[in-house]
């Protein structure tokens, strides 16, 4: 049967769970649109990557 040698801290407990919370979401506002992205994402709305045309852009209609 698996016993631990010694007392886990409460600090080493705490060490292990720290990467448990979840991570807040980032956004950046786009230089040029002004529009809320994603860092190092596509611009869906204009189809830009780093100033780029990666996508090209759907119109309504």
């Amino acid at each position: 049967m698996a016993v631990p040698r010694k007392k886990m801290s409460r600090s080493r407990i705490g060490m292990r769970r720290s990467g448990h919370q979840e991570q807040t979401v980032t956004w950046v506002e786009d230089k040029k649109s002004g529009e809320l992205r994603r860092p190092h994402h596509i611009d869906l709305k204009t189809g830009l990557y780093k100033g780029r045309q990666v996508l090209t852009v759907k119109t309504e209609g």
